[in-house]
């Protein structure tokens, strides 16, 4: 081990907040052998789960003394919390203090900023559905860090610690980097509802639904992952196949109207991804694009 990642490890590290991000970090950075020695949290409860969970860390009343007693503080509350965390706090020159935000900047940390503390983000691009998951689903993970050296080349060693990667942002890309994010994970859910839902107009129940879609959704998956975009495309408009796209829309306007412009939308973002695979050509996309736009 360098010189650079054992005085890293050294850090003492406190919480403000023991919700499934902040107990997945603890738990995680402790195993690889940080000093994680302080939380604090609304909820007691979480706080001791979390203290118990992670050997020589204990738990305090409040943040000002979990701030006292690290030199690194992840303040791993709601989102819309962190800012007011940030400002009940007296800081000290050459600590640091970082969130775990995906849609903040470390603007969020301003006084802390202001009092000399280093200030970063550390946001783990992952779904912590809770604690248990949060933990199983954090190595291999990209981390969106945000900060200026020496705290950025400290978030880089945990992410590699916590076996993921890391990308670095800049404050004006963080919205943007959250609102893919999103897409991704949060409108996979919806897309999955949605889909299940279909399955209930003939009488297939939503556990059963969702147990019969999820190999597809796996397959899909696994495709993205070893044949990349845009190969890993099929279906009708991967194909062209511009006589079930009107069947599609037929029965959803009988069956499920509301869902017709979400159908259409989606189709109409997918015709760029068919063309690139090469499977279509532009006459076809044209076809497909006057099938699905949205009527007038």
């Amino acid at each position: 081990m360098s010189l650079a990642r054992w005085k890293t490890k050294m850090l003492r590290l406190g919480f403000i907040g023991a919700g499934s991000v902040g107990t997945a970090l603890a738990v995680r950075l402790s195993s690889k052998g940080y000093r994680v020695v302080a939380v604090s949290s609304r909820s007691q409860a979480s706080a001791k789960n979390l203290a118990q969970a992670v050997s020589g860390c204990q738990t305090l009343n409040n943040k000002q003394a979990v701030a006292d007693a690290a030199e690194l503080i992840f303040i791993t509350t709601p989102d819309d919390a962190i800012a007011s965390a940030a400002s009940a706090i007296q800081w000290h020159a050459g600590q640091s203090v970082v969130h775990c935000s995906g849609a903040d900047s470390t603007d969020i940390l301003e006084p802390a900023q202001k009092q000399g503390a280093h200030t970063g983000v550390f946001h783990p691009l992952q779904t912590f559905a809770s604690v248990r998951q949060a933990i199983e689903n954090m190595p291999g993970s990209t981390f969106a860090l945000e900060a200026e050296e020496p705290l950025l080349n400290t978030l880089k060693d945990m992410a590699i610690a916590l076996g993921g990667h890391w990308i670095e942002l800049k404050a004006k890309d963080k919205v943007i980097y959250h609102a893919a994010a999103v897409i991704a994970c949060n409108y996979m859910v919806t897309l999955v509802k949605l889909a299940t839902d279909l399955w209930q107009t003939f009488a297939i129940p939503p556990h059963q639904a969702t147990q019969a879609l999820l190999p597809l959704i796996r397959g899909t998956i696994h495709n993205i992952d070893t044949v990349g975009i845009p190969q890993c495309l099929t279906g009708p408009i991967a194909r062209g196949d511009t006589g079930t796209i009107k069947k599609h829309l037929e029965a959803l306007q009988k069956i499920a109207p509301d869902l017709l412009s979400t159908y259409r939308e989606l189709g109409r973002q997918t015709i760029p991804i068919a063309l690139a695979k090469g499977r279509i050509n532009q006459h076809q996309a044209q076809e497909l694009e006057a099938i699905l736009k949205h009527p007038e």
